[in-house]
């Protein structure tokens, strides 16, 4: 038995029998508009294109592997969030999925804030001009010189993730004459993935503060005790790859709880609720992922709802997309390299790039689609497993796939639904040069990201 897991990780999957793949497709030269972003396209040669440009030229020109990114499917994903959600709510982009300058300059063109859980991070986003006001600053371990630059720079809220982080933070704050708006992370219980979502236990994380035995309820106190610091809210976040509302319903009347709590022993309405993010996208035809327009609704009629039964008013909402915004924006380009068919089991198709690139399928047994990108085929479906160039056995790109069966060395493919947590989770296991990232926009290509060199590599290393 082996797990066919939800891309969120493999402790959320169901247990299927090995070899579990669905049928192949009716068409294998068919792009299914779900999983990939809104100007792909084959033109009159069979030969796929995005933002005007075909993947052969862009092969050409920037080689492969390559994360070649949509800029207008990008910007418009952002825009559709900003609108959805309107002026009396926040849209934070979650700078963990996929985080380069250009992005910076796109989210703040759009009139999106950004979320970083890193000095890096946040280094990015100072240095691509994004507002400090309009960043939030994450993370479960910040050092104190994350901290000091980011008050120093005026970040418009750092959320709390600990009691030693209250008192650090207040302790900066104070040393350098500021007072520092911030939320707390909250555990609250809940873990929602797909369709279901588990009420029970899962304070056992490293992220928040538990809601359990009062250990929130005593964070929020130290808080407001605390002059340097400006409490403004609570955050919660419940979990990856969502598409089932309830857990968020769940979490949103514990939270709201917590809220009245707060108001009734210490007399203040805290004014923000951050729900966090997780929404999730199309990997695959059968995935079913929600606009963000009902994302929107469902998300402020649970909220409203819950102040109204709590006799509150209803807090400012915030929500951190950042996969739901990136993720459907880029495809990753490969060339195969060899094929090798194993009799009565599957055809192993090699490409140039693999788990230094994309290492959610080893990580975590995510599925991914991938298509003959380069041509056209009429040759009838095989069953492929497309895997990598590196030195381990786990090295697989795409799991069970199908493919034309004269597929041949030098094609093109292109696994789609790559645009978060690929380049940004990639590595140079056995010294691999990390794919550059190309935008494509209006018949225009340029680089964003470049490709690593071997200068690159010995550069760090001092020996």
């Amino acid at each position: 038995m082996s797990r066919s897991a939800h891309p969120a990780g493999p402790r959320h999957a169901d247990v299927l029998p090995e070899g579990h793949y669905s049928a192949p497709p009716a068409d294998l030269n068919a792009l299914d508009a779900k999983v990939w972003a809104q100007t792909v396209s084959r033109d009159q040669d069979g030969v796929v294109t995005v933002g005007g440009i075909d993947v052969n030229r862009l092969a050409e020109e920037y080689g492969t592997p390559a994360y070649v990114i949509d800029e207008a499917d990008f910007r418009s994903r952002a825009r559709a969030w900003r609108t959805a959600f309107g002026t009396d709510a926040d849209v934070f982009y979650a700078g963990k999925a996929f985080l380069s300058r250009a992005v910076v300059r796109w989210l703040h063109e759009e009139g999106l804030n950004l979320d970083v859980c890193s000095g890096g991070e946040l280094a990015t986003a100072l240095s691509a001009g994004m507002p400090a006001d309009r960043i939030a600053f994450h993370g479960n371990n910040k050092s104190p010189e994350e901290i000091e630059r980011a008050i120093r720079a005026g970040v418009g809220r750092i959320v709390l993730d600990s009691f030693q982080e209250i008192v650090r933070v207040a302790h900066i704050a104070r040393e350098l004459g500021k007072r520092q708006r911030v939320q707390i992370r909250i555990t609250v219980g809940v873990e929602a993935h797909t369709h279901e979502f588990i009420a029970t236990a899962h304070e056992d994380q490293k992220f928040g503060i538990p809601l359990a035995g009062g250990q929130a309820a005593e964070a929020v106190r130290r808080a407001l005790q605390l002059d340097s610091l400006e409490l403004i809210g609570i955050h919660s976040h419940i979990g990856s790859q969502i598409f089932d509302m309830s857990g968020f319903e769940v979490a949103a009347h514990r939270v709201v709880g917590l809220l009245k709590d707060i108001r009734d022993e210490h007399g203040v309405e805290l004014p923000e609720i951050d729900l966090g993010g997780g929404l999730g996208i199309a990997y695959t035809s059968d995935d079913d992922p929600r606009e963000p327009h009902e994302i929107a609704k469902a998300l402020n009629e649970i909220v409203t709802r819950e102040c109204e039964a709590a006799r509150l008013r209803t807090p400012r909402i915030s929500v951190e997309p950042g996969r739901a915004i990136v993720g459907p924006t880029a495809f990753t380009l490969y060339e195969v390299g060899t094929i090798k068919p194993l009799d009565g089991l599957r055809t192993y198709v090699s490409v140039d790039g693999g788990m230094s690139d994309n290492i959610r399928t080893a990580l975590y047994d995510a599925e991914y689609s991938v298509t003959l990108v380069s041509r056209t085929s009429d040759a009838g479906p095989m069953l492929a497993r497309v895997v990598g160039k590196h030195c381990e056995s786990g090295d697989i790109v795409v799991r069970d796939a199908f493919l034309p069966a004269d597929l041949a060395p030098g094609d093109l493919i292109a696994v789609p639904a790559t645009g978060a947590y690929c380049r940004s989770m990639a590595s140079n296991y056995n010294h691999v040069l990390r794919p550059p990232v190309v935008a494509v926009h209006d018949g225009e290509a340029r680089v964003i990201v470049r490709r690593e060199t071997e200068e690159d590599l010995l550069r760090l290393d001092v020996g």
